[in-house]
């Protein structure tokens, strides 16, 4: 299976690692410890040399209670880092569910769109729809700035519906399957119960027919898990990554890029593939 990704085609038959590059001041792990230009940069290219396959830059954190920035502000803060980062050796994505922003960093060259919001809003829709880039679909409930609700009569059942849902709508309006992943939300408008539900029964997505993204690094549930803040998730960051590669994830989005190559290479040697 190939993910098409702009110029880019990621070959899914080994997990690919996606690094996260926070150009924010209030990420829930790493704000404002690259929030200029010149220390996301190096921190892009560390995280590219520890084995990232793709590098997901963010402008505005999405955690519960965040405060919503300006297109302006998003763009001020992400669009010299994806300037810095031209002729990178992987592709860039950025985090974004702003119809602008995406529009203004396709023109900049990015490969991928993951958007929190699924593309339900018809100008981000329209923007991913007329380029060639690969777009992640991620599902949430209410607005990223909301209290998690977190009301479902089966999770899985619900998030699956969903995201079966809009990759027919993205389809619908041009979006070629082989550009599609989908996220089902680890941490957004769901329960421990829900996330780790998620978790055990994250197999069952492979019937969406496309590649799964995991994002459950540093997040508040391995903190409630373990008892660790968030400076020391660490362990249970990797720990976690493997039970989502295991259970039939494609790519990881992750912090702790050089941990997560290292443990996926025992599982990979375990499991007796040669990359």
């Amino acid at each position: 299976m190939l993910l098409h990704c702009g110029l880019f085609k990621l070959d899914l038959s080994r997990t690919l690692i996606m690094g996260i590059v926070n150009v924010t001041p209030d990420s829930f792990f790493d704000g404002g410890h690259h929030s200029h230009r010149d220390a996301a940069l190096v921190h892009a290219h560390q995280l590219i040399k520890e084995g990232a396959d793709i590098l997901d830059i963010g402008g505005e954190s999405t955690r519960p209670g965040a405060l919503s920035i300006s297109v302006q502000e998003e763009l001020d803060r992400i669009m010299p880092v994806i300037e810095g980062l031209h002729g990178a050796p992987v592709p860039l994505s950025v985090d974004t569910y702003k119809p602008e922003v995406m529009r203004t960093s396709l023109m900049g060259g990015v490969s991928m769109i993951n958007d929190i919001n699924a593309l339900q809003h018809k100008e981000a829709l329209a923007a991913v729809a007329a380029s060639d880039v690969a777009v992640c679909l991620m599902h949430k409930q209410g607005p990223p700035q909301t209290i998690q609700r977190a009301n479902y009569q089966d999770v899985v059942a619900e998030v699956l519906q969903f995201l079966h849902s809009r990759i027919v709508s993205v389809q619908k309006a041009g979006i070629a399957r082989e550009r599609i992943m989908v996220d089902p939300g680890f941490g957004f408008d769901k329960s421990l119960a829900h996330n780790l539900t998620l978790l055990r029964r994250l197999d069952e997505f492979s019937v969406l027919g496309v590649p799964l993204l995991a994002g459950i690094s540093r997040k508040s549930m391995l903190g409630t898990i373990t008892g660790q803040d968030v400076e020391h998730r660490i362990h249970a960051s990797v720990a976690a990554a493997l039970l989502a590669v295991m259970r039939g994830a494609c790519v990881v989005r992750v912090h702790d890029v050089r941990a997560t190559v290292d443990a996926l290479k025992i599982l990979n040697a375990v499991k007796g593939v040669v990359l």
